[in-house]
């Protein structure tokens, strides 16, 4: 199975990136799938095209690389930082390039260095999950003082938040693999 880990934060420094470093390596260490990170910092995604992207041909020459990612992806993981109460802006100018995912897993992780973790912002992407036609897991990743959980190089420093992270990638795994039951694995 293809799983992209989207990190949503335009942030030079971000803090939450810390997150997405973390699951790609745990996901690659555990599982059978193939993990990439698609950071939006690294593609010149305008505001809006005129047309969706429809396919890796029809797609700008520097966003083929973004668009192969997108086409070829199973299962998504969203990480965003909490902006204003919601995501931010570039996750969801992302995912306005492309067509609907259909049927498409999808995990929530949100992080923040203050206490609440960016708890609102999933309930935001709840209903951006559902708009797009995917099926998201009900266990969510919520990273409050993510900067005392991660540190800079994506390693889990606060122990105790493993079990959380845990279950957070069996149910994801779950849902992914009851979708996509011929690409089945074991997380352990």
């Amino acid at each position: 199975m293809n799983i992209s880990i989207v990190a949503g934060s335009p942030r030079k420094n971000s803090i939450t990136f810390r997150v997405a470093l973390f699951l790609k390596k745990i996901l690659e260490e555990r599982t059978p799938h193939q993990i990439q990170i698609l950071d939006v910092r690294e593609y010149a995604i305008p505001p809006m095209l005129q047309e969706v992207i429809s396919s890796v041909e029809k797609a700008p020459e520097n966003l083929k690389p973004l668009a192969e990612a997108m086409f070829a992806t199973d299962a998504f993981i969203l990480v965003t930082p909490e902006f204003n109460g919601s995501y931010t802006p570039a996750l969801k100018n992302l995912f306005d390039h492309f067509p609907k995912q259909t049927h498409k897993a999808f995990a929530i992780a949100t992080a923040s260095p203050g206490p609440m973790g960016g708890m609102r912002a999933t309930q935001q992407l709840q209903l951006l999950i559902n708009a797009l036609f995917g099926i998201g897991s009900p266990y969510m990743l919520v990273v409050g003082n993510v900067d005392k959980k991660f540190d800079e190089a994506g390693n889990l420093v606060d122990l105790s938040f493993q079990n959380m992270i845990d279950t957070f990638i069996h149910e994801f795994l779950w849902l992914a693999n009851s979708m996509k039951p011929e690409l089945k694995s074991v997380y352990n």
